[in-house]
């Protein structure tokens, strides 16, 4: 009797934890010590992408808090045909990072990371680590510049070296909202325990 109810409590456990009650959103997302302590594999995996890449962790947190929010499934607002049917998403960016089909598959080539998810922590900071350091090959911007960086990640290579963004004030001032993200992470980050 009690091996069966020590079973369905295993059993009980692994479905709850499969239904993702124990994988939820960071509740305080304006403290890169907190995001770090709320899972142990987050800053593994900012690590880890900091030593291959060269990438701080500062900046692989504010990216994702301003692509997902800490949103493993995120998706792009859907659009709508005349308000009311809805016709697909505005993109296909995707998970932690946000990332692009076309890019991720690009990410995925160049890494050899073939088993790689979009909703995988980690796999998301390592993306943001390679993309960051392909912008840096190509356009020179330096791993450090979080400003450019992240106009170069939203607009792409291609639209950041056409200036496109230079018309829209909003994405230039969400880029500056994810550097001054990434400067406070960065502060924070000095005195985690």
């Amino acid at each position: 009797m009690k091996i069966k109810i020590k079973i369905i409590i295993i059993l009980a456990f692994l479905f709850i934890q499969s239904c993702g009650i124990f994988n939820r959103i960071p509740t305080s997302q304006d403290n890169a010590c907190e995001l770090l302590a709320h899972k142990f594999s987050w800053k593994r995996a900012v690590n880890s992408t900091a030593k291959k890449w060269g990438v701080s962790p500062s900046l692989q947190l504010a990216f994702i808090k301003t692509e997902s929010n800490f949103r493993a499934r995120a998706k792009t607002p859907r659009k709508f045909f005349l308000g009311i049917i809805p016709t697909g998403r505005i993109s296909s960016a995707y998970g932690y990072a946000q990332a692009l089909n076309g890019t991720w598959d690009w990410y995925i080539k160049d890494t050899g990371n073939r088993g790689a998810s979009r909703t995988d922590f980690s796999d998301s900071s390592d993306f943001i680590g390679w993309y960051v350091s392909q912008t840096n090959k190509k356009l020179k911007i330096p791993k450090s510049d979080v400003y450019r960086q992240y106009l170069a990640y939203h607009q792409g290579h291609a639209g950041f070296k056409s200036g496109r963004y230079k018309s829209s004030q909003a994405i230039m001032n969400v880029a500056q909202r994810t550097s001054n993200t990434a400067i406070r992470f960065q502060k924070q980050l000095k005195s985690c325990k």
